[in-house]
């Protein structure tokens, strides 16, 4: 059942892209033949008609999906503008405050309490920005961008855009009174509409699900998001470690996960000195700066967030944040802050040239994610080189070099 729901996570991640396509018809045009999609999954025309009527695209979208910062920013920069002194002073005071509400959806569900708590801040400051127009606005209009749009996860744009003309139906309100981010994210801790169908839940008892209006729906239905995405109750969602020298890279691979007893033998170990809990703990090693960096020894939790939101700079901001909310301190391994990037062309060079070196048969995109650090990873270990998989602006010189 583990691997399953690791292979479903990981299916779903490689799947996901915040990268643009070409539209293919006038948004008018668009709104006209996406009629018959939508009536075939259970809207009504009476319903898809009034939510498109005079329907406008969102001139902002298409610089909002290619300057995502999970994906234009170093991990972490990333790292750092979200999980920030003021705000974990912030959220432990907001869970404070609501601390019979987050006990009881933790007593009752079984995830972490911190873990919601840490998705409420970084999604919306604990509830702070629900009230900004600029950031909040009606997702009927942004999710037609979208799928107008043809960004690289049309069919989940497509999935979401119906979704949220079935919450118009079922709830009766109007296009203006569902709000969300401009990628149709709703309410406190940021659902998408099909998440919202799927996993939604009345927490309070009012006999709706609200969740933006509600906290306790917001929570609840996150919570059953996460159950239903593998969450394991009472395992944590990993450990930062320090590896020793001679360790195998290679060995760095989240399709398979292994005992911590397995990395423990092979001298890994926990930083500051503090013992693993369980060594039958399955795990997989995470290096997502190369050895320089923070590595950790990652749960299938981890995997868990990833599937909530498919950025790893995100999910582990999650991840750290949720110590932090508990007392916790920063990662004790500092980043590699020094380290140059390649730019757009550059990270295409680097994947078509592991593609001519038979190490690649992924897409040439330039979005360098696990299955590209892989291949790189394996690049290096034919030279002889520590094998971490991290792609950096001397990556893509070694590559050119190597396939002049």
């Amino acid at each position: 059942m583990l691997r399953r729901a690791i292979r479903s996570i990981l299916m779903l991640l490689a799947l996901s892209g915040p990268v643009l396509a070409a539209p293919v018809e006038s948004f008018d045009a668009f709104i006209a033949n996406f009629e018959a999609t939508a009536v075939n999954a259970g809207v009504s025309r009476q319903t898809y008609r009034a939510a498109t009527a005079g329907l406008t695209p969102d001139p902002n979208i298409p610089d909002l999906v290619v300057t995502q910062p999970e994906f234009t920013t170093p991990m972490w920069d990333y790292i750092d503008g979200r999980v920030t002194a003021s705000r974990i002073e912030r959220g432990r005071a907001a869970m404070r405050r609501n601390s019979a509400l987050f006990e009881q959806v933790g007593r009752q569900s079984g995830v972490d309490p911190y873990i919601l708590g840490a998705i409420w801040g970084m999604e919306t400051d604990y509830g702070a920005v629900l009230g900004n127009n600029r950031l909040i606005r009606p997702i009927i209009r942004s999710l037609a961008t979208l799928v107008h749009q043809r960004r690289g996860r049309l069919a989940g744009d497509q999935a979401d855009f119906i979704a949220a003309l079935l919450l118009l139906q079922r709830n009766g309100r109007t296009r203006d009174q569902l709000v969300g981010s401009w990628a149709g994210a709703i309410g406190h801790l940021q659902v998408n509409p099909s998440n919202v169908l799927a996993h939604g839940v009345d927490g309070d008892g009012d006999g709706r699900i609200d969740l933006h209006g509600s906290l306790a729906d917001a929570l609840r239905t996150s919570a059953k998001f996460l159950l239903d995405l593998g969450y394991q109750p009472g395992i944590d969602w990993g450990f930062e470690v320090d590896v020793p020298d001679d360790f195998d890279y290679l060995l760095a691979d989240r399709e398979t996960l292994r005992s911590v007893r397995f990395f423990a033998d092979r001298g890994i170990r926990r930083v500051k000195g503090r013992e693993f809990a369980d060594l039958e703990t399955p795990v997989f090693l995470y290096v997502p700066t190369g050895k320089s960096g923070p590595k950790f020894l990652m749960t299938a939790n981890y995997l868990v967030l990833k599937g909530y939101n498919f950025s790893d700079s995100y999910a582990l901001s999650v991840a750290h944040m949720t110590d932090r909310l508990k007392g916790s301190g920063p990662f004790i391994t500092p980043w590699p802050r020094s380290t140059q990037f390649p730019n757009l062309a550059q990270r295409k060079a680097i994947q078509q040239a592991l593609t001519r070196l038979g190490l690649y048969d992924g897409e040439v995109d330039g979005r360098i994610g696990p299955i590209s650090q892989a291949a790189y990873a394996r690049f290096q270990a034919a030279r002889g080189e520590v094998a971490d998989g991290f792609i950096t602006r001397r990556s893509y010189e070694e590559l050119a070099a190597a396939t002049r």
